[in-house]
């Protein structure tokens, strides 16, 4: 009963459970073995490497360690090559050295939203770093004026920085290793149980609106993080690619059933009286079977149901008579529905059993807007510019600090909402107003008074770095300790000859929080874009996705793949704006729908192609994208129905229509009915 009326950040200090004591102990291992390397190579800022080790106790699980260590050590390598080239050509000139080492940390930041993953987002981050480092470090040392000593700098900076990754990598190896595997495992059976349960909320008559929602916007958040972890588990031996492939497939075909489903739902709510008896026992046919397929115990069990509901909704199609050629169409979607969620079952299977049959699928992609690119890359460029400034005003060497940690946090943080970004700076700022005291208590207090040697620094840092990194193991409390470690290692600068002085560690720990504080107030006046301009703009991105169906070879992995984190992103705009009609989100949901719909009529016409028709399809493509964008300003377009039908009309006049062509005109009518039904709906907003 404690624990609830403590504080997260004391709770993860005072009752830690095993696994996150685990997980300090190995980060203390780690930045331990960091320090012992670089001092025995004599590498000149053995601290480096440290701060090194420190990142990469983010997210534990080998194959991230591995990734993120490849990450770190190529974006030092290129920094530190940029660093070079620039010195090259304006070491005279310090000012236009600056301007270019300015816009080089502006393009990394801008870079590295046009990726989700945080690793990626890292090796950004440790580019604009290092080549940050190696200018700034040859412009406050006047001896260093020769192409020889600006080489060894930047050689000194990537080896400490490497040495750090490859240390912090063999412990996660080597000491109670995690895997990503394990974690893919765990997530792929949560958006599995998620995505049943929203399927059978979706059939549901009685769930209600928010419910809905609530189930969509976890399965999105989940897809995310399932894909991002993807990419790693490659990396865990000889299975780790197939892994990473089921993976993308799960999370592919989930995208699908959140399409076809929407399909299904939104019919019977939004038309009742287009609703026959037979079809209506359909879906709750198909609602019990979901509920029995989630409480299965086993992938067998689990598998049978699904086989089975395939096989009753296969029955109940041959069993209709007379029905309407939209409820003849959407009975054929409830079948590749179910087949979607039998690939859904396969792909969680082959995390765990090589399955060499499953086809390859798309990735979710990034949602790439240059706006947010240029918004972060100004963001950062302007944070780096008030620290050279400042530096260039005093010249003192604390305003070194200034310059570069708040880059690298700029960078790492830019992709959270401003609510979150918040939040995470000012625990960043109290992990850095607590470090401040500790750094200068072990490091000039108890340090000064030792021998220096590795063995003094280990039993005298072990403490704080421990206790910093409990705090670092939970994401509530993540961006406390590495507030807290990050500073405190720059401050103490343990290594082989360190000066226990005052003045520096003060001047140090001040240059920090003025860094930090700077990076607060520039994250607070330089927000992100007004969410309606982004979600106009993803809307946007959705219908130009939607012309350019008929030109990929794979459209529905392709089309999911870009539709994934756009869906998160509305939820999230949506959520942010407080409104619980959650219209943009729906909005989304139904480009995902309609760019499905889209993809199904190219398959049911592929023996009917001509010239005629596919200037007919061309022509009804782009009416569609032109249809979604009015219907979401609230704008009825007629041109839909007059485009489907010239579409049918050539289809009908290419070749017999048959069994595939027979429920085109009920695609038509349905997709007719959605945008109209939209086009309302933002009408009365």
């Amino acid at each position: 009963m404690a624990d609830l009326t403590l504080h997260p950040l004391l709770a993860q200090l005072l009752t830690p459970n095993m696994r996150t004591v685990i997980f300090a102990l190995k980060g203390v291992i780690s930045m331990a073995l960091a320090l012992f390397v670089s001092m025995y190579l004599e590498l000149d800022r053995p601290y480096w490497a440290i701060v090194s080790a420190v990142f990469l106790q983010i997210r534990p699980e080998s194959g991230l360690v591995i990734e993120k260590a490849l990450c770190q050590i190529s974006g030092s390598v290129v920094g530190g090559g940029v660093g070079i080239l620039i010195l090259a050509f304006f070491m005279p000139y310090p000012l236009l050295a600056l301007a270019g080492l300015t816009l080089w940390i502006g393009l990394n930041s801008a870079a590295s939203a046009m990726v989700h993953n945080t690793n990626f987002i890292y090796a950004f981050a440790m580019s604009g770093m290092t080549a940050g480092l190696v200018i700034i470090m040859v412009m406050a040392d006047p001896s260093a004026v020769d192409g020889r000593a600006v080489f060894d700098i930047a050689q000194s900076r990537i080896s400490e920085i490497t040495v750090g990754a490859l240390c912090a990598m063999l412990v996660s190896q080597l000491l109670w290793p995690v895997t990503v595997k394990d974690s893919l495992r765990s997530h792929s059976r949560n958006v599995i149980n998620e995505t049943l349960e929203y399927l059978s909320l979706e059939l549901d008559p009685d769930s209600t609106h928010e419910q809905r929602h609530q189930h969509a916007d976890q399965i999105l958040e989940t897809l995310v993080i399932l894909n991002d972890d993807s990419s790693a588990v490659a990396y865990e031996g000889p299975e780790g690619p197939g892994r990473s492939r089921a993976a993308n497939l799960l999370c592919n075909k989930v995208m699908s059933l959140l399409a076809v489903t929407q399909i299904m739902g939104r019919f019977p709510r939004n038309h009742p009286n287009l609703v026959s008896p037979a079809f209506s026992k359909l879906l709750a046919d198909m609602r019990s079977h979901f509920i029995r397929i989630a409480e299965a115990n086993s992938f067998d069990e689990s598998y049978r149901q699904a086989q089975a509901l395939r096989r009753a909704l296969l029955e109940h199609k041959a069993a209709y008579v007379d029905e309407s050629a939209i409820v003849t169409r959407l009975s054929q979607t409830a079948v590749e529905l179910v087949a979607d969620l039998v690939m859904v079952l396969r792909a969680y299977n082959a995390l765990e059993n090589r399955d060499q049959t499953l086809l390859k699928a798309s990735r979710l992609k990034t949602h790439r807007d240059p706006l947010i690119g240029a918004v972060n890359g100004f963001r950062t460029a302007v944070v780096f510019m008030i620290g050279a400034g400042i530096w260039l005003s005093t010249g003192s060497s604390a305003a070194i600090m200034l310059m570069i940690m708040p880059v690298v946090f700029s960078v790492v943080f830019a992709r959270f909402s401003l609510a979150v970004l918040t939040v995470m700076l000012r625990h960043l700022l109290l992990g850095v107003v607590v470090a401040v005291p500790v750094a200068l208590f072990f490091g000039l207090g108890l340090l000064s008074k030792s021998s220096g040697d590795f063995e003094m620094l280990v039993l005298v840092l072990a403490g704080p770095y421990f206790l910093g990194l409990l705090a670092l193991a939970e994401r509530p409390t993540l961006p406390y300790g590495l507030g807290f470690c990050v500073p405190f290692t720059l401050i103490v600068q343990p290594g082989n000859h360190m000066t226990f002085s005052t003045d520096v560690a003060t001047s140090n720990a001040l240059g920090l929080f003025v860094g930090m504080s700077i990076l607060y107030w520039v994250f607070k006046l330089i927000t992100p874009l007004d969410g309606q301009v982004m979600q106009r703009r993803l809307l946007e991105a959705t219908a130009r996705d939607l012309t350019a169906i008929d030109s990929q070879r794979w459209p529905e992995s392709w089309f999911n793949g870009r539709m994934g984190e756009r869906l998160l992103r509305l939820a999230n705009y949506d959520q942010g704006s407080g409104n619980p009609s959650r219209v943009m989100t729906d909005l989304g949901f139904t480009g995902l729908n309609i760019g499905h719909m889209s993809i199904r009529l190219r398959r049911r016409i592929k023996n009917h192609r001509n010239a005629a028709v596919d200037v007919k399809l061309a022509e009804w493509q782009q009416v569609l994208a032109d249809t979604y964008l009015m219907s979401a300003r609230g704008n009825m377009n007629s041109r839909f129905r007059e485009a489907s039908a010239r579409l049918l009309r050539a289809i009908y006049d290419a070749k017999e229509p048959d069994a595939q062509t027979a429920t085109i005109e009920g695609m038509f009518e349905r997709m007719a009915l959605t945008f109209e039904r939209t086009a309302r709906t933002f009408h009365q907003v």
